[in-house]
């Protein structure tokens, strides 16, 4: 459950802080269904940055803003569906789209369903506590920008070896950086840090992607209603929804493959990861390159009772994809060869590492079942290309200039040759097997109990159908806090 207990006085410096600075907060209902926000907010939006520091960007946070740089408004789920010529398989695959969020990534609502009720019931003081974001790239990001337009400071916590765009960036909102040692599969290092300064200091306040529920209510209600909202609206007489698959970062994700299971019954729900860090499929461990999904534990988060099938990806189809979606030859290989369609392949720059790394595993889910070009699956580009142009040119100065022979090499052996091994279908007692893997973390080095433990797999009403339902109480607590500075109201 998501605790929201007040602290009154600390509230109420919160409403004054947010009164000085003319914040107004968004409800998770606005963000599922941006016809709920008032037309107020949305003439003052036309002027504003998709990227500013404002605090009216908060209301942005949604996967249904208009595809503009500047003064966008509001639309249908962002979404682009895989055409077959570039999959090789019959399915329809849905890919949402994280680049129209602020800060060009999903992670910017996950981190604000952590935040928000910690400041709407005063257990985070925005005049006294800094917002502690531990990640693996984007989720700090998210975590930064949502703490700078809600006026508190920030520490961003993510391993030294992401890519160079997300520290230069990170050093114009953060208040402090800390980077770890490792790569992305380094999660432990960066739980080390945050527990020094949970312990070390008085002054912070931890929010843990990997195991903040704020993160797994946030998915579920928007992220898997915009999916579902994107299915209804593309798909074609004979249709059904398949499944999803979502590489398991924090697994907040995967919470709106929930949302999905409840509203189509019949759908799967894959949980990704990469070959190099096999620690779902094998209790494995290692390092890898797949940006933005940390390894070697099991996120709290993570509802496995409820996942269907484990899939690996080797992160050497992540990288080669990365460049060829991005070269002139590989998109030229696409159309020419391929047959997809140009204005298809102007898209491919939606894709960041870890969202090719979603396709790929849809692409494997969609073989493993045979499904039908009937059957459509669904997926999130976490963020962008934006993101790793510093990837781009190390691959670049790697092997050089990239020739027609190159793409073709690569499409045929990343994508076309794409097999149905590295993955497993879960049995009731390979679920177990995965959430037992959670107490080796959260027990053992976390401080949560075995108990706690316990009523994930045995109390769904008690832990994920509460979770699920909080939205509407923290949404409650949202229209007080508004009321109460008195902004929304004078505008």
């Amino acid at each position: 459950m998501i605790d929201l207990t007040r602290n009154e006085e600390a509230l109420s410096r919160n409403i004054q802080k947010a009164k000085e600075n003319n914040i107004i907060i968004p409800t998770i209902a606005q963000m599922k269904d941006p016809s709920l926000i008032p037309d107020k907010i949305k003439d003052k939006l036309k002027d504003v940055g998709l990227w500013d520091v404002n605090p009216l960007n908060l209301f942005r946070i949604s996967w249904k803003n208009e595809q503009k740089e500047k003064g966008g408004l509001y639309g249908s789920s962002n979404y682009i569906v895989l055409p077959s010529e570039l999959t090789g398989v019959k399915a329809k695959i849905i890919c949402m789209i994280g680049k129209w969020f602020p800060t060009g990534c999903h992670k910017v609502g996950a981190s604000f369903g952590c935040l928000a009720p910690r400041l709407v019931t005063g257990q985070f003081d925005a005049t006294y506590h800094k917002a502690v974001w531990p990640s693996t790239g984007n989720y700090c990001r998210g975590g930064a920008f949502n703490s700078k337009l809600l006026g508190a400071d920030s520490i961003a916590i993510l391993p030294a070896e992401m890519s160079r765009e997300r520290f230069e960036w990170l050093q114009q909102i953060a208040g402090e950086i800390i980077a770890t040692p490792g790569c992305e599969s380094n999660v432990k290092e960066i739980f080390d840090k945050t527990w020094e300064l949970k312990t070390t200091r008085d002054d912070v306040l931890i929010f843990n992607q990997f195991e903040e529920m704020g993160n797994y209510m946030w998915h579920y209600n928007v992220t898997g209603s915009a999916i579902a909202d994107a299915f209804e609206e593309m798909k074609e007489e004979g249709d059904r929804f398949a499944g999803a698959a979502f590489t398991s970062g924090s697994a907040g994700t995967m919470a709106s493959g929930d949302y999905l299971k409840v509203k189509y019954p019949d759908s799967k729900l894959a949980v990704g990861e990469a070959l190099q860090c096999s620690t779902l499929l094998d209790n494995g461990f290692g390092g890898h390159r797949i940006e933005g999904i940390g390894d070697k534990h099991v996120p709290w988060i993570h509802n496995v009772k409820n996942t269907d099938m484990v899939i690996d990806i080797d992160d050497e189809d992540s990288q080669r994809m990365i460049r060829f979606f991005n070269e002139p030859k590989g998109r030229e290989f696409l159309e020419k060869e391929c047959g997809v369609d140009p204005a298809f392949i102007s898209n491919l720059d939606y894709f960041g590492i870890s969202g090719i790394a979603n396709m790929l595993c849809c692409i494997k889910m969609a073989k493993y079942y045979e499904l039908t070009e009937h059957d459509v699956l669904a997926t999130v580009m976490t963020d962008s290309a934006v993101m790793y142009g510093s990837r781009i040119k190390e691959l670049q100065d790697e092997t050089g200039e990239y020739t027609s022979m190159m793409a073709a090499v690569d499409y045929a052996k990343h994508i076309a040759s794409i097999k149905t091994d590295n993955m497993q279908e879960l049995t009731y007692k390979d679920r177990k097997r995965v959430h037992n893997l959670k107490y080796y973390t959260w027990v053992e080095q976390q401080g949560r109990t075995a108990d706690e433990l316990n009523d994930l797999w045995y109390d769904f009403d008690g832990t994920w159908g509460a979770a699920r339902n909080e939205a509407k109480d923290v949404d409650a607590l949202i229209n007080e806090f508004n009321e109460r500075t008195g902004l929304l109201k004078n505008l």
